[in-house]
């Protein structure tokens, strides 16, 4: 499932290059050396998954940047949207290229929260879980009602609704479905080497 990634010194900028914590993130052989397509519409939907766990949104992302000294990068709210904004689902997207240092940043944040959020993301999947084994409707249980319920408004104020792969996530069923898959993979980056793999996936199809 994983390609082979071999690691290199960050090229990005010098001011990153000797950054501890991405460094630890391989450089992904492309071309041209940004981020794919898929990995900024998956990094983004992580990211709205957080919000709907966690109230403050962006300012909670700044300050994960802040503590993991990552504001070289994410300097502040306007560019946390620019980069966010590189996913070609949003309504705001925009055509710049994501460099690799801004998604092992945003790599980092999203790890960095979901570590903090541990607790609160097993209890939802466990309930997830129960609710379906009881074959109920997962409005039963409150806190994960709340969280489907917030991520279906972050993800239908923010997504580009004409857009084909959005038109798809009208039924609020089918978007219940990713919300979760979301909830899986935020929990994958809380285990041991979490954001390394999480990173890797990332490129899953698009290394040689």
């Amino acid at each position: 499932m994983n390609p082979a990634v071999n690691a290199e010194p960050l090229t990005d900028s010098p001011s990153i290059s000797t950054h501890p914590l991405l460094d630890k993130l391989p450089n992904p052989h492309l071309s041209p050396p940004v981020s794919p397509r898929r990995a900024r519409l998956h990094l983004d939907l992580m990211l709205v998954a957080l919000e709907a766990l966690e109230v403050g949104g962006s300012e909670v992302m700044l300050a994960a940047a802040k503590e993991l000294e990552l504001t070289e990068i994410v300097k502040n709210r306007v560019a946390l949207w620019r980069l966010r904004s590189t996913n070609p689902w949003r309504r705001s997207h925009t055509r710049r290229a994501l460099k690799i240092s801004e998604a092992k940043a945003l790599v980092a944040i999203a790890c960095h929260l979901s570590r903090r959020l541990t607790v609160n993301i097993r209890q939802m999947l466990l309930a997830y879980r129960q609710m379906q084994e009881k074959q109920l409707p997962l409005n039963h249980n409150f806190r994960l009602s709340q969280y489907l319920e917030k991520f279906r408004t972050h993800f239908r104020s923010r997504m580009n609704q004409r857009r084909t792969m959005v038109i798809a996530y009208k039924d609020d069923r089918k978007l219940d479905e990713l919300a979760i898959s979301l909830l899986n993979q935020l929990i994958f980056c809380t285990g041991t080497s979490g954001m390394e793999r999480l990173w890797i996936s990332l490129f899953d199809g698009e290394v040689e």
